[in-house]
């Protein structure tokens, strides 16, 4: 994920340079300085997401599961609003490039999704739902 992120980022500084070439906008420190900070919070937020799966995955009550899952969410988008908040406020920073970082491992799983390289073809499809997990309480992320 880290590399995929700052491949994101190269991509993403020489798009900015190139649009300063073209004379659409000036590029100063601050499209650097707001790009790397916002993958670092990019990230942060991916090694928070990774370790909130490997504790959930080792408990064996549903609901604390869910809970965990919950808490987890909640916490990754106060941060990441937090930060893209901070950048508006902030004079060294700008918004756009500071929260483009934040859309980099929703790209990067996408990308290797798409080349096969996390879930194989054959075992993308969904499975029949077995009548255990029609049964069971489908908790969405918006409800409280």
């Amino acid at each position: 994920m880290a590399i995929g992120c700052l491949i994101c980022a190269m991509i993403q500084l020489c798009a900015f340079a190139a649009l300063h070439f073209l004379g659409i906008l000036p590029f100063t420190y601050r499209i650097p300085l707001s790009t790397v900070v916002g993958t670092g919070v990019s990230l942060l937020g991916f090694i928070i997401l990774c370790l909130s799966v490997q504790k959930a995955a080792g408990m064996t009550d549903q609901k604390a599961m869910k809970a965990q899952m919950q808490l987890s969410y909640n916490a990754r988008l106060l941060l990441q609003a937090g930060w893209v908040v901070a950048a508006f406020l902030l004079p060294p920073f700008t918004v756009v490039a500071a929260a483009a970082p934040l859309l980099y491992p929703t790209v990067i799983i996408l990308f290797l999704q798409k080349q096969g390289k996390l879930v194989e073809p054959s075992t993308r499809k969904n499975p029949e739902p077995s009548e255990e997990d029609e049964e069971e309480d489908h908790l969405e992320s918006f409800e409280v």
